[in-house]
């Protein structure tokens, strides 16, 4: 009898496991497209745009924005009232040779120090992932370019979590002449030094209608977040929450740059959300007639907020990753 009543209980509990699996909706994947629209390419998922590159002539710079999570929260800020010439993540040095490739004035949108590019393909691949790929020319008004830069940029697809990665490869050669002096705002204690002093390269602003900011690295968290830090580490994670939703974005050094492991500019002041491995930070870099400079990164924008574990095992994936891709070239 006993083991009548046993049979019948599992023959239930099986019949039971099975009406669930069969009713119960599977998660749907989330389906992207691409979008290219005047000079812009974007992947998106129905009405959110995930990332989007602008490239028009009309912009001073190449940029990425907007830089969302998959369920369309927006993470950066383009152009903001405080400082216009900001575009959410973009790159671009500070001084070349003594002219300002940085400011823009807010009447014309443009810099003293001019900034070209051409050649722009962007591979957009099935899986959703993109390859970009140009050529940039850094001169100043009305004379030959100075310093080149090929610049290559490997956007992953978004993981099953909603991750994913941008891989920045950039070789800049000096192409002149002369020696290319690559500078930046001298900080306290030099000549003419400045409490902001010592910004130029990779940077990112975020969004600042969000709240509860944290900035880490493979360290640990930052002690204070709204005064400027210059400090080196291999990484930096700037987080968030985002009408409720907490994320953030990640910068990860690559160990053969140039001073590695790099300087970082942060600040999470009112209202600007900033940061920046800032390469030149503590001191100019002097670049040969011929010379090349080359500097890496991995920027990474995912959900939730990460500490220095999380940070720690990035950086051990994209040191495998990159030594695999190394051995590959070779």
């Amino acid at each position: 009898m006993k083991n009548t009543f046993k049979l019948i209980t599992i023959l239930l509990l099986t019949f039971t496991a099975i009406s669930l699996a069969k009713s119960s909706p599977k998660p749907q994947k989330q389906r992207f497209e691409w979008k290219t629209i005047d000079k812009t390419t974007a992947l998106t998922s129905g009405e959110n745009t995930i990332w989007q590159f602008n490239y028009s002539k009309e912009t001073s710079k190449p940029f990425f924005h907007p830089v969302s999570l998959t369920d369309g929260t927006v993470l950066t800020m383009d152009r903001p009232d405080d400082h216009p010439w900001h575009h959410a993540l973009w790159f671009t040095w500070k001084y070349i040779n003594g002219v300002n490739f940085w400011e823009e004035s807010r009447k014309t949108g443009k810099s003293n120090g001019k900034t070209d590019w051409n050649r722009v393909i962007i591979e957009k691949n099935d899986d959703f992932s993109a390859k970009i790929t140009l050529d940039l020319n850094y001169h100043h008004k009305g004379q030959k370019p100075i310093l080149s830069e090929k610049r290559t940029i490997f956007v992953s697809a978004p993981d099953s979590d909603g991750v994913y990665y941008m891989d920045w490869t950039l070789i800049f050669t000096a192409c002149s002449d002369v020696d290319v002096e690559l500078n930046r705002t001298p900080l306290v204690g030099e000549k003419q030094g400045r409490a902001w002093g010592g910004y130029a390269g990779l940077s990112v602003r975020l969004n600042g209608l969000g709240s509860d900011w944290a900035i880490t690295t493979e360290k640990g968290p930052l002690k204070s977040i709204k005064s400027v830090s210059r400090g080196k580490a291999r990484s930096m994670e700037f987080s968030g929450v985002f009408k409720g939703n907490p994320a953030g974005i990640a910068i990860l050094d690559n160990p053969q740059n140039l001073n590695a492991p790099t300087p970082w500019y942060a600040i999470a002041g009112n209202p600007m959300k900033y940061f920046s491995p800032a390469v030149i930070c503590y001191k100019p870099h002097v670049m040969k007639p011929g010379e090349t400079l080359e500097l890496r990164y991995r920027v990474i924008v995912h959900p939730d907020k990460w500490n220095s574990e999380n940070l720690k095992l990035q950086l051990k994936k994209y040191k495998a990753e990159t030594a695999k891709t190394r051995k590959a070239n070779k």
